[in-house]
C-alpha cells in the first residue's frame, strides 16, 4: 500500500490485480472515481466470475467501476475439507478477466492474503482455529444450521463474515453473485437486510457447461466417470421443473427429482426439498 500521505496509484489496467487493504480508497484517488461502483464476489475460477462481471459492467454503466473480489475464505472450510487443495490461481484469473472483452473490464481485482503463522501481510482472515483467529463473526442463524448448513456446521457464519469485511472494505452500490449456491445468497440477501447495508444484492444464473453441469472450481477433482454422474444433478432440476410445468403438485416435484438421484449410481442423496426463499 502506499503511505498515509500518499495516494494508491493505480493503472487503468482493464484487469489490475492488487493486494491493499483497502481497495475504495484506492478507488477513490483515481482520476475517473466511480457514480456507481458494483462489486463482484468471483471466487474461484472466473470462468464464472466472467459472467457475473458482465453482469456487474452493465449495472455499472459507463461512468461506473466494477471490482472483483478473487479469495478462496478459509473460514467457510470445515475440519477435513479441501482447502489447502481447493483450484486457485489468481494470475490465470486475472488473465481470463482481462482477455474477457469490452463487456467485462474491471477496473481492480482485489486478491487479498491469507495471514500463516511467521508471515507479516496485510491479511483479510486468519485460518479458522488460528491463536489470533477473527474473536467477531457473523452468525447466520437459523439459515445455517439446515440443508448445507447441517452437512457443513459453521460454513454459512465463515461464508457471512467474509462477504461484510469485503463489502465493509470495498463499499459497493451493487454486489454480485451467482444464483448456483441458492442458499449463500439467501443468507447475504437476509444478512444485508437484517443489518442494514446500504448495498444492492444480485443474482446471475447459474452457469453450465454444454452437457448442463453447473461451473466450479471443483469440477477439475471429477474423474469422467463421476463427472457423469453430477449430471444427474442438473437432470433432476429439470425433472422437477418439468413437473411443475405440468401442473404438479409439491410432492410430485420432489418425487420426479429425487427418482433421478436416486437411480444413478455414484449418487447419494443429502437433501431435496421445495422451499420459498421470502
Amino acid at each position: 500500500p502506499a503511505p498515509a500521505d500518499q495516494p494508491e496509484q493505480l493503472e487503468p489496467d482493464p484487469a489490475h490485480a492488487v493486494e491493499v487493504p483497502r481497495p475504495r480508497r484506492a478507488l477513490q484517488h483515481r482520476p475517473d472515481a466511480p457514480r456507481r461502483h458494483p462489486h463482484d464476489r468471483a471466487v474461484g475460477r472466473a470462468q464464472v466470475g466472467v459472467e457475473l462481471v458482465r453482469r456487474a459492467r452493465a449495472e455499472a454503466g459507463p461512468d461506473g467501476q466494477v471490482v472483483v473480489t478473487d479469495f478462496v475464505n478459509p473460514l467457510q472450510f470445515g475440519p477435513g475439507e479441501d482447502y489447502e487443495r481447493y483450484p486457485r490461481d489468481v494470475a490465470a484469473d486475472v488473465a481470463l478477466l482481462a482477455a474477457a472483452g469490452p463487456d467485462a473490464v474491471v477496473a481492480v481485482v482485489f486478491a487479498p492474503a491469507v495471514l500463516r503463522r511467521g508471515q507479516q501481510l496485510s491479511a483479510l482472515v486468519r485460518p479458522l482455529g488460528a491463536a489470533d483467529g477473527p474473536s467477531a463473526r457473523v452468525t447466520s442463524g437459523r439459515i445455517g444450521t439446515v440443508l448445507e448448513g447441517a452437512s457443513r456446521p459453521g460454513h454459512f457464519d465463515g461464508v457471512l463474515t467474509v462477504v461484510l469485511k469485503l463489502l465493509h472494505l470495498v463499499r459497493p452500490d451493487v454486489a454480485v453473485f451467482g444464483a448456483k449456491d441458492a442458499q449463500q445468497l439467501l443468507a447475504v440477501r437476509r444478512m444485508v437486510a437484517d443489518l442494514d447495508l446500504d448495498v444492492e444484492v444480485l443474482a446471475v444464473e447459474t452457469v453450465r457447461e454444454a452437457d448442463g453441469l453447473a461451473r466450479s472450481s471443483r469440477n477439475a477433482y471429477l474423474t469422467p466417470a463421476e463427472h457423469e454422474h453430477a449430471l444427474a444433478l442438473s437432470r433432476a432440476l429439470r425433472a422437477g421443473r418439468d413437473a411443475a410445468a405440468a401442473g404438479e403438485g409439491a410432492p410430485s416435484v420432489l418425487a420426479a427429482a429425487r427418482g433421478i438421484l436416486e437411480a444413478t449410481d455414484g449418487v447419494d442423496v443429502d437433501y431435496v426439498v421445495l422451499v420459498d426463499p421470502a
